[in-house]
């Protein structure tokens, strides 16, 4: 257990730092009760869409399916993902946030998200590159991943975007020859 919280310890500061000096409103941690966290990487997360249905998120942990090391409710790490790579798994006021820190360059780039929708629901892409989710009885957003952005620790941007590959949302980081640590943020949100 020591090793993990050393582990989730270390993610956290990673991500801290890179995100205190990012210098942009980052979204609220709080408990959200349209979210649901499994206790594993790969049994990821259920969270509410507008009209009430779910999406299901799931970590394709690479390296073995993690445990969470659970620092509060609305707060856990998965350490050890992937080589080089821990995520820091955070409830917002309006969803959740799978903050991706790369500790390296053997890190890999893509970062794979097997994502499942309701019935009736499915993803549209948006121009800024992120995805709304719609009913498509209503033709309505009901939910969205923004956009995936990344920087590393002397806060330059980093080239982050999404693919779909089935019915996985990748998000590809483009982290060679950045200062590590690497922190991308793949966010969603219930649409308001």
């Amino acid at each position: 257990m020591r090793h993990a919280r050393d582990g989730a310890t270390a993610a956290m500061n990673a991500a801290s730092q890179v995100l205190v000096a990012r210098g942009k409103v980052e979204p609220q941690e709080l408990d959200h009760e349209g979210v649901q966290w499994g206790a594993r990487a790969r049994e990821g997360v259920w969270a509410a869409t507008k009209d009430g249905n779910k999406i299901h998120l799931a970590i394709d942990a690479a390296a073995g399916d993690r445990a969470a090391t659970v620092l509060r409710p609305s707060l856990r790490v998965f350490v050890g993902v992937d080589v080089d790579t821990d995520i820091v798994a955070q409830t917002t006021s309006d969803g959740i946030r799978l903050v991706t820190v790369v500790h390296g360059p053997e890190a890999p780039t893509a970062f794979r998200f097997p994502l499942t929708l309701s019935d009736g629901l499915a993803l549209d892409p948006m121009p800024s590159g992120g995805f709304d989710v719609v009913n498509l009885r209503y033709g309505a957003t009901v939910g969205r991943f923004y956009s995936p952005w990344a920087c590393d620790s002397l806060f330059r941007p980093i080239r982050a975007f999404y693919e779909i590959e089935g019915s996985i949302l990748v998000m590809r980081v483009q982290h060679e020859g950045a200062a590590y640590p690497v922190v991308a943020d793949p966010h969603y949100s219930v649409a308001g």
